[in-house]
């Protein structure tokens, strides 16, 4: 799967809306961030891959 720019822009800014409005601290955002990337060295991370590329897809089909 290939994540474009668009989608991490589009959910680096849902991120900044949280923390802007909805009282995201700063601290959850980096655990938030760290839970990311140890998840991504997981046995689960090509699970996640394809079930996030499934939804883009069909997303892009409508």
């Amino acid at each position: 799967m290939n994540v474009s720019v668009p989608l991490v822009v589009i959910l680096g800014a849902l991120v900044w809306v949280a923390w802007r409005y909805m009282g995201l601290r700063g601290w959850h955002i980096a655990v938030c961030l760290l839970f990311g990337f140890f998840l991504a060295a997981t046995s689960a991370a090509p699970e996640i891959r394809r079930l996030v590329s499934v939804l883009v897809q069909s997303l892009s089909q409508h």
